[in-house]
């Protein structure tokens, strides 16, 4: 049985150097190109979202539950990567705006579970253009999607990663 050597770890960040630029310029963050994306999206999804009488937050909870139906909002929250402070707020207008329901688990009343109503899980057939419109705008094809969103998925858990060693 061969012997496999361990993967190369990733080199030390060279010493900033003045001729290559200033590290601490806010164009030189990746943090803030990725926020500046994210706005973008994020103007981009306002006016997408507009016909449904969504705004991006809720489109996202509507996504996940159109994906997997009835679901507790802890498990809800944890799909989101939200907590119950911010995610609460968010299902009070989805609730009001007669597209979800939330009750309490008749398994577990200290679970409150939320499911779309049938005027929540009919907006679904309106939502179906929203990714493509988006993809649109985004000028890249649907390679450079997928490219973009596996890298940003590998970006993510690198950095859950990260922040988990340092709490340890």
């Amino acid at each position: 049985m061969a012997a496999t050597s361990p993967p190369n770890p990733p080199a030390p960040l060279p010493v900033p150097d003045p001729q290559h630029g200033d590290w601490l310029r806010l164009d030189q963050q990746i943090c803030f190109s990725l926020h500046a994306a994210s706005r973008a999206f994020n103007g981009v999804y306002r006016v997408v979202l507009k016909d449904l009488g969504l705004t991006y937050p809720q489109y996202l909870v509507m996504l996940v539950l159109w994906e997997h139906g009835t679901l507790p909002v802890k498990q809800l929250g944890t799909h989101l990567r939200l907590d119950s402070g911010t995610l609460s707020p968010l299902l009070k207008r989805l609730e009001a705006a007669g597209l979800v329901v939330r009750e309490r688990s008749a398994r577990d009343e200290r679970s409150v579970e939320v499911r779309p109503t049938e005027e929540g899980a009919a907006l679904r057939e309106r939502a179906l253009r929203v990714p493509q419109r988006v993809t649109a705008a985004t000028g890249f094809d649907l390679d450079g999607i997928r490219d973009l969103r596996a890298r940003l998925d590998s970006l993510t858990a690198a950095l859950d990663a990260a922040a988990a060693a340092e709490d340890a």
